[in-house]
């Protein structure tokens, strides 16, 4: 089978590697990149436990080739945290609303809410559920997602919206 060499920018840090033309995206993920936290679902777009930012914007890694990522920019769920060991605000809030039971959908919710958070430090309850209905959730019934992502909002606009020091 032939190879082609492509470069992804994943999680910050440039990989390079020679793939089959018909590797997917989730595949070199998981398989060359050993990035395991971007789950292989239904794999046909349909339950959203692949996704992965590309360029910012969520798709479905199952979805595509990697050489269709070939010189761009990819996010998995391990590049959301901001150092190892830590979580980011919003998957403090995931753990804090016990907004995963078996885990499997968590990436894929997670992603889904990471780019409406940097859309919008104030999105609706409408807005939440918009963006995460693309993912399939079988145990916790979305509530607890969506309030994890009401309170990480709540967080993330305190941090960026400093109380005033009471100074002219």
């Amino acid at each position: 089978m032939k190879r082609v060499e492509i470069t992804i920018a994943v999680n910050g840090r440039a990989s390079r590697s020679a793939v089959e033309v018909r590797t997917t995206l989730v595949d070199f993920l998981r398989d060359e990149l050993r990035l395991t936290g971007t789950h292989v679902g239904c794999e046909h777009g349909v339950c959203g436990a692949c996704s992965v930012l590309l360029d910012g914007e969520p798709v479905r890694s199952c979805l595509m080739f990697a050489v269709q990522a070939d010189r761009r920019t990819v996010t998995t769920v391990e590049g959301l945290a901001p150092g190892p060991g830590e979580l980011s605000v919003l998957q403090d809030a995931f753990w804090e609303c016990h907004a995963m039971q078996c885990g499997y959908c968590t990436p894929g919710m997670l992603i889904a809410a990471h780019a409406l958070l940097n859309r919008t430090l104030e999105p609706s309850r409408d807005d939440i559920v918009e963006a995460i209905g693309g993912n399939l959730c079988r145990c916790t019934g979305y509530q607890q997602i969506i309030e994890a992502v009401e309170l990480a909002a709540s967080r993330l606009r305190a941090v960026n919206d400093p109380k005033p020091s009471g100074r002219p």
